[in-house]
């Protein structure tokens, strides 16, 4: 039998983000899209669309649409940009701050959950995981633990 765990690892990751979608869609009124963009505003801090729009890998535009959503519903404030243009200088709001939090708990509460059902080691997949994310942070080449 082959070994496709890189086409496993995306059907589980598509599958992770319906249900998160659906999670979050049916407890908090909030797709994980615009989780995730809140989660990134508050990761980068004052953050510009542009910086949104990069760290998502969606377009400027996009991501324009996105922010106005979320600060119509209160969960993030927009400014024009001190350094001046069309920018808008972007941070949550604290209505967005508690949103984050209770998101990423009930996110974190139903993962870890699944991972303790599938008899993985919850510190094992946590330490692989990131060890995974490390060597792709890592260009090709430069791999010191060899």
């Amino acid at each position: 039998m082959p070994q496709d765990l890189s086409f496993d690892l995306h059907a589980l990751t598509a599958r992770l983000d319906r249900s998160a979608d659906r999670i979050l869609q049916a407890e908090y009124g909030l797709s994980y899209r615009r989780f995730r963009t809140l989660l990134i505003v508050g990761k980068l801090g004052a953050a510009t669309q542009r910086a949104v729009s990069e760290e998502l890998g969606v377009s400027e535009p996009s991501a324009s649409r996105m922010t106005g959503v979320l600060a119509g519903m209160g969960l993030l404030d927009a400014q024009p940009d001190p350094a001046g243009g069309n920018r808008r200088r972007l941070s949550l709001t604290v209505e967005g701050k508690r949103m984050v939090e209770q998101c990423r708990e009930e996110l974190e509460h139903r993962f870890r959950d699944l991972v303790r059902r599938s008899g993985v080691s919850y510190a094992d997949y946590a330490r692989d995981t990131r060890l995974l994310l490390e060597a792709l942070n890592t260009p090709p080449g430069l791999d010191t633990a060899t």
